[in-house]
């Protein structure tokens, strides 16, 4: 079997490519593992890595190293291959998606990511791509669409350029004119956001449905309507921390297996962090599976409670 460690020296807030090097060299070594060790150098390189990899028939671990871009483009190429298993190596800003688990800070450990267990995660199709995590559309998605713009502005980094971006797109307008299907539904009119969700945590922690589970072939969706700017304080604790129960006057939980918005312009779409702009998106569990692999004795809290069947667009 062999070990491909994929180095996105982009992410986080320096490039680490010289710390994650040493210590996969050091361990690998002294293990006696048959390994590679690759750096990126453009958006894209690690899923062409990963598929690349996968597509050898081969036996491998591929571990991302960096954060949830860097393991979402992981998974994404790895995705429906049986003889690829993926891992994130953490070391971006957010490391959201192993919130999952009761202790994230474990994938900081290389020890213990060489001595894993297993599981078989779903992933969501959105248009043309793939991500593991939680899609978004609307005031969320913009915000982060605009984030990079603003790192570019002096004084502007790190949590400064989101703040800068939220307030911005709080301004231009909170929501958007969208045409929302779920379920043989259709939700036609102003929405601040839809997140779709596979995962449970993203954008540092926001936690909007914690029952979500990557397991159970199934979509968690909250449509949130118009809101005014004076609602925002008020709401945004509650999406925050998962408490979409008590805003059920403006966010509404579904599951469904598909997901269907379209806008009249271009709008943000959020995949894991990576966004880009459509017309139309539709965001569907998709039939590739995800081998994940985390560090042995770790566990996540799968939701026991019954999913509605199988619902279509």
């Amino acid at each position: 079997m062999k070990h491909l460690f994929i180095i996105n020296p982009a992410a986080g807030s320096h490039d680490r490519t010289e710390e994650y090097s040493q210590v996969i060299h050091r361990l690998c070594r002294e293990q006696g593992l048959s390994y590679e060790v690759r750096v990126s150098s453009a958006p894209g390189e690690v899923t062409r890595m990963a598929r690349e990899a996968a597509l050898t028939g081969e036996e491998v671990k591929i571990y991302a190293c960096g954060g949830d871009g860097t393991l979402k483009e992981a998974a994404a190429g790895a995705a429906g291959f049986p003889n690829a298993a993926v891992t994130v190596f953490s070391g971006g800003s957010g490391n959201d998606f192993v919130k999952l688990f009761d202790d994230p800070k474990a994938f900081f450990s290389l020890e213990r990511l060489l001595d894993p267990e297993e599981v078989t995660f779903d992933m969501i199709r959105c248009n043309d791509d793939l991500a593991l995590n939680i899609c978004s559309v609307g005031l969320d998605a913009r915000i982060a669409a605009d984030v990079s713009r603003y790192k570019r502005i002096p004084l502007l980094q790190g949590f400064r350029a989101y703040l800068a971006s939220t307030a911005v797109n709080l301004v231009k307008g909170i929501s958007e004119p969208y045409v929302v299907e779920v379920n043989g539904q259709q939700f036609e009119g102003d929405h601040t956001f839809v997140c779709v969700c596979n995962g449970r945590y993203y954008g540092g922690g926001f936690n909007p449905i914690p029952e979500a589970d990557p397991t159970d072939g199934m979509l968690d969706v909250l449509l949130v309507d118009k809101v005014s700017l004076l609602q925002v304080p008020g709401l945004i604790g509650k999406y925050k921390n998962g408490r979409y129960q008590e805003i059920s006057h403006v966010a509404h939980y579904m599951q469904s297996r598909c997901v269907k918005v379209t806008s009249k312009v271009p709008t943000a779409v959020n995949m894991d962090g990576e966004t880009m702009a459509a017309k139309e998106v539709v965001m569907e569990v998709a039939k590739e599976k995800l081998r994940f692999f985390y560090p042995k004795g770790l566990t996540w809290q799968a939701n026991a409670e019954c999913k509605m069947q199988n619902a279509e667009c």
